[in-house]
């Protein structure tokens, strides 16, 4: 990705998953706003970017964080809201297992309280070992932790998938939990 994207991308990431009162506008309930008044928005109040550049970023994204709709006249973050917002995906089974990175430092309240969501709407978890450690390697010394999903699921906990192959879950219990020892 080219260095002007990520910037680009970083400013998306905050105006439509945190604070989209920085650039003064607001998102519908599932997270969407217009794509011309969001470029509008961001003329007036950071940097001019244009259309074919907005459509570039979402494209080249290497997480897929972003969406554009069906008309491709909206656009939305695809989760990792700190936002009061409603994704309207449907609940889906999961895999059998699935995975979570996070850095060794963040290992003993997980230990002791599972996976919460914080201030976002769901925890994140990832369908490859690889995509995880990705995420885990961003804080710090990466772990992987293997998610009992399948089980969970059968236990009657509902999992949603984002468009970019995120799998969201309210929380992740201890007992559903595979931490490694070291």
């Amino acid at each position: 990705m080219k260095k002007d994207h990520i910037r680009i991308s970083k400013f998306l990431s905050l105006v439509l998953r945190h604070r989209p009162e920085r650039i003064d506008i607001q998102l519908d309930e599932q997270g969407w706003i217009a794509v011309d008044e969001l470029l509008a928005a961001i003329r007036k109040h950071a940097f001019p970017i244009s259309l074919e550049t907005l459509r570039e970023v979402v494209a080249t994204n290497d997480k897929q964080r972003f969406a554009f709709s069906e008309d491709g006249t909206r656009i939305r973050a695809s989760q990792g809201h700190s936002v009061k917002i409603n994704l309207a995906y449907k609940p889906l089974q999961p895999p059998e297992i699935l995975f979570h990175g996070t850095a060794k430092k963040f290992l003993p309240p997980i230990r002791q309280h599972g996976l919460v969501k914080k201030r976002r709407h769901h925890v994140h978890l990832s369908p490859d070992r690889e995509t995880a450690r990705k995420v885990g390697q961003r804080h710090g010394e990466p772990v992987i932790l293997e998610i009992k999903a399948g089980e969970m699921h059968r236990a009657g906990i509902s999992f949603y998938q984002s468009e970019n192959g995120v799998w969201l879950v309210e929380a992740v219990a201890v007992e559903y939990l595979q931490i490694p020892e070291n």
